[in-house]
């Protein structure tokens, strides 16, 4: 049977229909609160809240340590401020001691006065406070009084548990440390809170410089400024005493000092208290300081610094060992040492810095320079002095005595010329007032060119001129002194004593009794006495004269003369001085009969 034929016979099968792909499955996102995501931004933004209210508590602090520049107020704000930092209840500040043994300050806050009155001396640097000292890191401890290293509390003192210190450095060195104690709310301190006081500890280094700075350039200026007080004085008065009781009184004033001294050198080669400023001037001053040691040095030009004189057993001076630290340093000028600048300070005083060791050899220096230069100017006006007085001693030398010679021998020719004795009489007496004029004046030539007045040794005629001098209140008028021969060399020290005391009387009996109005004091070194102590007559220029040599004075006065049977008690008094002597006493009448002539004698 025929097969219809496939229409169709390229044409493929058909295929079967595809499977749909499943529809997916919707995700669902989960909501924020599930997460706790606002309690975690919530908590980011308090802490950073926290830390911008820290830093702006930071910044503050460090505003305010730079505030000022007194030290110990910077010090104090660093303290407080730490404090409020880290919410600490107690805080201190320990300034470490020069040589790095102990503490020489402290400053402590939170602990009312009365407290830290009760707990008495303040901390030395032991226990805690010495682990930071010998080891400058900083330091965190949760419980303070169960460390081993720990020194305990004394009486009184309040409880401390937590702890945080840190050293502040200035200039790479340790100036001290910040303790913070007792953190507020409880727990101890933590590591952000060390980080902090750490930041705050780097600021406060260069404020406490900056007011150390501050404090070493005003002390500078104030030692500037005493030295030129010094030198003005120096300069502007003849008096050196006076200048140098100033240079004591400033040298311990400026090193903050409970007693400051100037020394002086002397011919054995110690030195001697001159001036002194202070509680126990008094009692140093004209003290001897023996030439070894202490003073030796000071003359070799070297300084002298003692820590402590209490427990220094090789000083000499009576008061040393009721002082602390001291510090004697040379005045020295042109090579040569003038004398000595000593301060002392009180026990249990800090030793003196560096700074001030040098301030004051600076200050020495300077006054030693015035001092010289002082002397220079008062030598020259000395010399200016002494300049005018030896030409108006030639003048009076050359002109004056030349006049009154030839007037003397023109009135002794007139005498001899004289017809009526009463012009005899008249012209005698008118030249005996001019021999006593020539006498008076070739002794005030004698005091123009020697320095009787002036800084040299008191000798026999300054001394017998100012017994004139104190008389003349007594008498109402300066009595007259001649000087015979050169007195103050020929006459020793005994007998220029005994003479003294005999003018003393002899004027004191003149004032009390003759009603003179005119006294005369001869002092003759150049007359020669018999054995009774009397002068001897003849020519006192002849090589063969009899006697031996001897010192006469002589008082004579134009009063009412010695009564007959009057006292002479006084008279007897200065005979018993006289015969130690090898002299006598007499008197007689005055010239012309007039007054009286009373006369001392004793041998040289």
């Amino acid at each position: 049977m025929p097969t219809t034929p496939d229409p169709n016979p390229a044409a493929p099968a058909p295929e079967p229909a595809p499977t749909p792909e499943p529809t997916p499955t919707p995700h669902r996102v989960p909501e924020i609160s599930s997460l706790g995501l606002d309690a975690l931004v919530t908590e980011v933004a308090e802490r950073l809240q926290v830390a911008a209210d820290r830093m702006q508590r930071l910044l503050e602090a460090v505003v305010s340590v730079g505030a000022g520049l007194d030290l110990h107020a910077t010090l104090e704000r660093i303290a407080a401020g730490a404090a409020e930092l880290v919410d600490a209840r107690y805080a201190a500040l320990g300034v470490v001691s020069p040589a790095g043994q102990g503490l020489s300050d402290f400053i402590h806050v939170g602990i009312d006065d009365p407290t830290a009155a009760k707990i008495g001396d303040l901390p030395q640097g032991r226990g805690i406070l010495g682990v930071l000292i010998d080891h400058p890191e900083p330091l965190l401890l949760d419980d303070l009084s169960q460390d081993p290293r720990s020194a305990g509390f004394p009486p009184e003192h309040p409880p401390m548990s937590s702890f945080l210190g840190e050293p502040i450095r200035v200039r790479g060195e340790v100036f001290g440390n910040l303790y913070l104690t007792e953190k507020r709310g409880g727990g101890g301190f933590t590591p952000e809170d060390a980080q902090v006081v750490h930041a705050l500890a780097v600021a406060a280094g260069v404020a406490i410089e900056n007011s150390r700075l501050y404090e070493a350039g005003r002390r500078r200026e104030r030692w500037i400024a005493g030295a030129a007080a010094v030198t003005t004085a120096l300069l502007s008065t003849d008096d050196a005493h006076s200048a140098l009781a100033v240079a004591a009184e400033q040298v311990r004033e400026l090193a903050d000092a409970e007693l400051g001294m100037i020394m002086l050198p002397t011919s054995d080669g110690s030195m001697r208290v001159s001036h002194a400023s202070g509680a126990d001037a008094e009692y140093v001053i004209g003290e001897l300081v023996p030439g070894s040691g202490y003073a030796a040095k000071l003359r070799d030009g070297e300084s002298v610094f003692i820590d402590d004189m209490s427990k220094d057993p090789k000083l000499v001076m009576r008061l040393a060992r009721s002082y602390g630290p001291s510090m004697a340093l040379p005045m020295v000028a042109a090579g040569g040492v003038l004398g000595g600048l000593v301060v002392w300070r009180g026990r249990d005083a800090r030793p003196f810095s560096e700074s001030e060791k040098e301030l004051a050899a600076t200050f020495a220096s300077q006054a030693a320079l015035a001092l010289r230069l002082a002397e220079g100017q008062r030598d020259q006006q000395r010399l200016a002095v002494f300049q005018d007085r030896d030409r108006i001693a030639r003048d009076l030398h050359d002109l004056v005595i030349q006049r009154l010679f030839a007037t003397g021998m023109m009135l002794e020719s007139a005498a001899r010329t004289a017809q009526v004795p009463e012009v005899v009489e008249r012209i005698g007496h008118a030249v005996d007032e001019l021999d006593a004029t020539i006498q008076e004046v070739r002794t005030t030539i004698y005091a123009l060119q020697h320095d009787d007045h002036g800084d040299q040794p008191d000798t026999l005629r300054t001394r017998v001129l100012r017994e004139g001098s104190q008389a003349a209140a007594a008498l109402g008028f300066k009595p007259s002194m001649t000087f015979m021969g050169p007195v103050e060399n020929l006459v020793s020290d005994a007998t220029a004593r005994q003479l003294l005391a005999a003018l003393r009387e002899m004027l004191s009996n003149t004032a009390r009794h003759a009603r003179a109005s005119r006294v005369g004091v001869e002092v003759d070194a150049t007359v020669h006495l018999d054995d009774q102590g009397h002068p001897v007559s003849g020519d006192p220029e002849a090589p063969d004269r009899a006697g031996r040599p001897g010192v006469l004075l002589t008082v004579t006065d134009d009063g009412v003369g010695i009564p007959e049977g009057g006292r002479r008690s006084g008279l007897a008094n200065l005979r018993r001085r006289a015969e130690h002597l090898g002299g006598d006493a007499w008197h007689e009448p005055g010239p012309n009969r007039r007054g009286t002539r009373a006369r001392w004698s004793a041998r040289l």
